[in-house]
């Protein structure tokens, strides 16, 4: 029989080396691209069921749907980042997220995967001269199997002042 071995942490000689910080994101494209967002930030995804409309709310503002007793605006990012092309099908997905203590579903053409990325794998947002170019809702950028996947900053896009918008439509 062995005896028992107490473990008393790392040597005070050797570097203390734990494993490289790592942050989980669900990805979906829109359109062409790729992006991403923190995981944490999600309640739940669901297929594609139409609003109720709001009248007079901006574009992007999809209208509200009744998700277990919650009214959910439902904004459409394709629409709110100017692609082209917004179409609603079967493949069609609903993100919802749980923001700034509230509700938001973000309509998305496709979920990919959920995907750890190490914070070395982040790369920052390049600077642009344009000042018409808005990166503030950008984390950064990363490179998983040869595509380019933009980081978004939801909770900062869901709080920003367009997002006011939202509440004077929804209430």
């Amino acid at each position: 029989m062995q005896a028992a071995q107490t473990f008393r942490g790392p040597s005070p000689d050797l570097p203390l080396q734990g494993p490289a910080q790592q942050r989980e994101f669900l990805t979906f494209t829109l359109g062409s691209e790729h992006y991403a967002i923190d995981i944490l930030k999600v309640q739940e995804i669901r297929g594609w069921e139409k609003p109720t409309a709001i009248a007079n709310s901006p574009a992007f503002i999809k209208g509200v749907i009744n998700l277990r007793g919650v009214i959910v605006p439902i904004l459409d990012l394709r629409v709110k980042f100017n692609l082209a092309d917004a179409r609603y099908d079967e493949f069609t997905v609903v993100i919802i997220l749980n923001i700034a203590s509230r509700v938001v579903g973000v309509v998305v053409d496709s979920v990919s995967d959920v995907l750890a990325l190490a914070d070395e794998a982040i790369r920052p947002t390049p600077e642009f001269a344009s000042a018409t170019f808005d990166t503030r809702f950008i984390t950064g950028l990363a490179t998983v199997d040869e595509q380019l996947l933009v980081l978004l900053d939801i909770e900062k896009l869901m709080t920003s002042s367009d997002m006011a918008l939202v509440d004077d439509a929804t209430h």
